[in-house]
C-alpha cells in the first residue's frame, strides 16, 4: 500500500520589517551620533531576542506583537551572545565583549508564572568576550564560555533569586559552541570538541585529531 505524503507548507521568507523598525539604527551619546549594529541573536516560538553593539537587548514578543528592550547597568558594551529558554518562567542570557553574563527572568502574564522582571548576574569570572551560551532543560543551570576558553558553570535558584558560578573547565583555545543534555555539556573549541560530564566531571574527547 502506497504512503501518503505528507502536504507541504509554502512559506514566504522576508525582512522582519516589524522588527528591524523598532531598534534605532543610531543613537545619540552627548554630542556624537553613534550607529547601533545587531550583534545576537537567538529565537524560540515566544519570542525574538536580538543583542546590540550599545549593550541593549532588544525582545520581541511574538504573541504580543511588542518589544522591549533590557540593558547592563554603568558601561555599554557589545552584546556577543544571547540565549533563550522557555521553561516554567521565561529566561534569556545574554553576554557581553568584557565577559559579563546576566541572566533576565522575565514577566509573564499567566497564572503562577513570574510577575516581575528580575535579573541575575554572573560574578566576574570570565574576563574576554563571552561565545557560548547553554541551559539546562529546566533552567536551573547555564554554561557560558568565553574566547579565551574559559566554561563557568552558574547555579540558578529562581525561588531564592541566587546564582552561584564556578570555573568547570578550561580550554587552550576559543570555545565555539556548547550543548547542554542530561548532564553532559558537549564543548566546541577551535581545536577539539570534547563530552564534559558534569557529575564526575571528567572529558571525553570526540575524535583523536585536533582541528587545523
Amino acid at each position: 500500500m502506497a504512503s501518503v505524503a505528507s502536504p507541504v507548507v509554502f512559506k514566504e521568507f522576508c525582512p522582519l520589517y516589524y522588527l528591524l523598525n523598532a531598534i534605532p539604527t543610531k543613537i545619540q551619546k552627548g554630542f556624537r551620533s553613534i550607529v547601533v549594529y545587531l550583534t545576537a541573536l537567538d529565537t524560540n516560538g515566544d519570542y525574538i531576542a536580538v543583542g546590540s553593539s550599545i549593550g541593549m537587548l532588544y525582545l520581541y514578543c511574538r504573541h504580543l506583537n511588542q518589544m522591549k528592550k533590557y540593558n547592563f547597568e554603568g558601561k555599554c558594551e557589545s552584546i556577543t551572545f544571547v540565549k533563550l529558554l522557555s521553561c516554567f518562567d521565561d529566561l534569556v542570557a545574554v553576554g557581553t565583549a568584557s565577559g559579563r553574563v546576566a541572566v533576565f527572568q522575565l514577566v509573564s502574564s499567566l497564572p503562577g508564572r513570574n510577575k516581575q522582571l528580575r535579573r541575575f548576574d554572573v560574578a566576574g569570572i570570565h574576563k574576554s568576550s563571552i561565545t557560548a551560551l547553554a541551559w539546562s532543560p529546566n533552567g536551573m543551570k547555564l554554561f557560558s564560555g568565553d574566547d579565551k576558553g574559559k566554561i563557568v558553570y552558574s547555579a540558578l535558584d529562581l525561588d531564592q533569586g541566587v546564582c552561584n558560578s564556578s570555573l568547570v573547565l578550561e580550554e587552550p583555545s576559543s570555545i565555539v559552541q556548547l550543548d547542554y543534555n542530561q548532564k553532559v555539556l558537549l564543548v566546541s573549541t577551535l581545536q577539539r570538541t570534547l563530552l564534559f560530564y558534569t557529575e564526575e566531571k571528567s572529558v571525553k574527547q570526540v575524535g583523536t585529531q585536533p582541528r587545523k
